[in-house]
């Protein structure tokens, strides 16, 4: 079950990734807003509260499915394994460097 306040985690679609806490859940349609996630441009015309108008950025809501509840526990796996991932593929491009600095000393 999603509350607000819950830290939150896309697992599919075009935000795939993203991470926040949870603003809003709208119980009848199956949806959440997430905080800096699946923002869109709005167009609004001037009103008295928006004297201006203009374009705004806003979150838009997502499905509840595409969405994953973080633990703490979660996001330290998370980071670990992106950390090993980043030293295999720097020792990988080290090993190819100096192969193409001893064919040009040669």
């Amino acid at each position: 079950m999603i509350k607000v306040g819950d830290n939150v985690r896309v697992i599919t679609g075009s935000n795939k990734g993203k991470e926040g806490k949870v603003l809003k859940v709208l119980r009848n349609e199956n949806k959440v807003v997430v905080d800096g996630v699946n923002v869109v441009k709005k167009h609004v015309k001037p009103n008295r509260t928006n004297e201006t108008g203009g374009i705004l950025e806003v979150e838009a809501p997502i499905h509840i499915s595409n969405v994953k509840v973080l633990d703490k526990s979660e996001k330290k796996k998370e980071v670990k394994k992106e950390t090993k991932v980043k030293e295999v593929k720097e020792t990988k491009t080290k090993k190819a460097s100096k192969k193409k600095e001893e064919k040009e000393s040669k």
